[in-house]
């Protein structure tokens, strides 16, 4: 009997509290916090620590009433969405934890909303109750607002201290230090009879039993165990979303009773699309031990100590240690098939890593030491090499270009990088050629200062940010003639090449073009791709900042040649020296990318998206209606105005908007700009 639940929140709200609290109040800790080796159930990862977040999902199993609750963690914080997708995939059931101080923002929002496509069993739970600052009501309505219908309390927090139950109509009082049960006063009954009408009508609703909502209308007192087993149904079909409060020791019962009646169990979870690695699709009993081997990796660490650690949600089959399975991995750029020797299987505590002999269909357990598996990577059966479709992951479009600070961390900072692409799939490794710079791309600055500070506390790589280079391109504004002359005769073989070229520019993608119009074998046939090969070599160089030049035709029409001295480098380095000749007698211009830009926004903030891309010189092309409240705007904007949209974006929009990217052509840049470039460059 397994319950895989994910909690989700924005950052603050207290998801890990509430996990150490569940771990204290079910035996697994003696106090909350606080594990057998005397770290934090969230101490696992160092980076945690030291910056006072999660930024981790992690893994923390409870047992209630004979029942194993996988309590998946996820970071608060939208750069660490990858890690939240990853708790969301492996879980059957998510809690959405909500501060009773704070309130709801608008990732939360947009979570529910994913959950909500994909039919995913929700449960709110109000915390901080006992906070000076709470408003229990106000929160609760925000909720309703933000969650939408079949969104109602179970319970309702009184003084911070104790419980009224709305179906029960009891009142359970954790003033003492333990719960304790009584009647309701009067002013309690009244608060009781505010609530609990809107509570067993939502519950109604959801009932198999069509004729209950009549006999309830027509005043017939409905049974209380009726309604829990209804109740129980609702929820495991995702109709119904109860609302609990929580502080510390008060709620934590309650809320283990609805997690372990009313969320459902890994059998009632639909299986995740699997097929074979040619793409035929494969019927999988849903969550049978005895059945085919199918795991996925959901999330990757490397532990300086131990190795590569890797948390597994099994979905059919058993896995036990020592046992061999092959390991299909399909992300694009990451592709591979390979066996794999299981190693120990364990199930973690904060640091501690507890042993278990196996582990079977719906459970999730961390396995250590696979070499080569990456988050996402499915594992199966190596006589029946299986896949599983991946889930959707956020694109990275915050670039931060990097170097090593020392020859000795250049050296490790490549095998250390690979490792953590390897554990983090929304990170994305570039080396561009035409910047010569190595160019992380994160989600955001808090993502890329984590990656940071695991290159330098984990693998020992110290590096530095430095500023990110837009790949430019050039081209001629005009008409030119420029002659190259390569005469070096001083004795014994010389150098001998003289031609003359006339360059002017083509249309934007028009690429380049070479023609020939020698006449008279002034310059022998045998030297003419020489000078093709000279001009193109300096265009890759560039003639003004060091950019490529594109978008130009280049005529040879004249030239001298040496009978003994001329030779093919000879004209190379002429052809280079008549483009250069040809670029000083005419501006030349400075190409910039242009991205063809979706942003994705709710409503309200559509105007300020738009105002802001029109000052980054961006040219808004139209927008669109996305679904009830949402909006895709669509632009085209220079690539040099959104280097750090990504992180515009999230502040404009408090973490709602979303945007995507896609190279559409080179414009000129504009001169002024262009100046400030050419002279950084110089």
């Amino acid at each position: 009997m397994v319950r895989n639940v994910v909690l989700v929140g924005h950052s603050g709200a207290g998801k890990t509290t509430l996990v150490e609290a569940l771990l204290a109040a079910t035996g697994a800790i003696q106090r909350a916090g606080r594990v057998e080796d005397g770290t934090t159930v969230s101490d696992f990862d160092e980076v945690e620590v030291r910056q006072q977040r999660s930024v981790n999902l992690s893994l923390a199993p409870v047992v209630h009433n004979g029942i194993k609750i996988n309590l998946l963690d996820t970071p608060g914080y939208a750069d660490f969405v990858g890690d939240l997708r990853a708790g969301l995939r492996a879980a059957d059931a998510a809690l959405f934890v909500v501060s009773a101080a704070e309130g709801i923002d608008g990732l939360t929002r947009m979570l529910w909303e994913e959950c909500a496509g994909v039919g995913m069993p929700r449960a709110v739970v109000i915390t901080k109750i006992d906070h000076q600052r709470a408003n229990f009501d106000e929160v609760l309505a925000s909720c309703q607002d933000a969650f939408g219908d079949g969104v109602a309390p179970l319970y309702l927090p009184v003084n911070g201290t104790g419980l009224l139950g709305l179906l029960s109509q009891r009142f359970f009082d954790y003033g003492g230090g333990s719960r304790t049960e009584r009647e309701p006063d009067a002013e309690q009954l009244e608060l009781i009879e505010q609530y609990r009408g809107e509570l067993i009508e939502g519950i109604i609703q959801e009932s198999e039993d069509e004729s209950l909502m009549d006999r309830y209308l027509s005043g017939e007192e409905i049974d209380t165990k009726v309604l829990i087993d209804d109740l129980e149904k609702a929820v495991a079909r995702a109709g119904f979303h109860p609302v609990l409060a929580v502080a510390p020791g008060v709620g934590l019962l309650e809320l283990l009773e609805v997690i372990t009646q009313g969320f459902p169990c890994p059998p009632e979870h639909r299986l995740p699309e699997v097929t074979t690695l040619d793409g035929k699709p494969v019927a999988v009993p849903s969550c049978d031990p005895d059945g085919p081997l199918v795991a996925e990796v959901v999330k990757t660490t490397s532990d300086p100590y131990v190795g590569r650690i890797s948390l597994v949600r099994v979905f059919s089959g058993t896995l036990r240690p020592d046992m061999t399975v092959h390991v299909s991995g399909h992300v694009p750029d990451r592709e591979h098939d390979l066996d794999e020797r299981i190693g120990a299987l364990t199930s973690p505590l904060g640091k501690t890593q507890r042993p278990i002999a196996k582990c079977v269909a719906g459970d999730v357990c961390v396995v250590a030491k696979l070499a080569h598996a990456e988050t996402g990577d499915t594992l199966s059966d190596k006589e029946r090499p299986l896949l599983m479709r991946p889930w959707e992951m956020p694109e990275p479009l915050l670039p931060v270009a990097i170097r090593a600070k020392s020859k000795a961390d250049e050296d490790k900072m490549s095998q250390a990088l690979a490792r953590l692409v390897a554990e983090d799939p929304t990170l994305r490794l570039e080396n561009n050629p035409e910047t010569r710079q190595l160019v992380l791309w994160c989600m955001g600055e808090a993502h890329a200062d984590v990656l940071l500070d695991r290159l330098a506390k984990r693998h020992g790589v110290e590096v530095e940010k430095i500023e990110l280079r837009v790949p430019l391109r050039e081209t001629f504004g005009g008409r030119a003639q420029g002659m190259g002359r390569n005469v070096k005769q001083t004795g014994g073989h010389g150098q001998y090449a003289v031609c003359h070229v006339e360059v002017e520019p083509l249309p934007s993608g028009g690429g380049f073009e070479f023609v020939d119009k020698i006449v008279g074998g002034v310059v022998p046939r045998q030297f003419i791709p020489s000078v093709e090969k000279g001009v193109r070599a300096q265009m890759d160089r560039g003639v003004v900042a060091g950019y490529p030049m594109v978008d130009i035709r280049v005529t040879l029409y004249d030239g001298k040649a040496h009978s003994v001295d001329s030779s093919d480098m000879a004209f190379q380095i002429a052809g280079q020296l008549a483009l250069r000749e040809a670029a000083a007698k005419v501006p030349a211009l400075l190409l910039e990318p242009v991205d063809e830009v979706s942003v994705l926004v709710a409503d309200e903030y559509v105007g300020a998206v738009m105002s802001d891309l029109s000052s980054r010189r961006g040219r808004v092309l139209g927008t669109e209606a996305v679904g009830t409240g949402r909006t895709l705007v669509r632009a085209e904007v220079p690539e040099l105005e959104i280097t750090r949209y990504a992180i515009d974006l999230r502040s404009m929009s408090h973490g709602t908007g979303s945007f995507h990217r896609g190279f559409l052509r080179y414009e000129p840049l504009p001169s002024h700009l262009a100046d400030k470039v050419a002279s950084t460059e110089d």
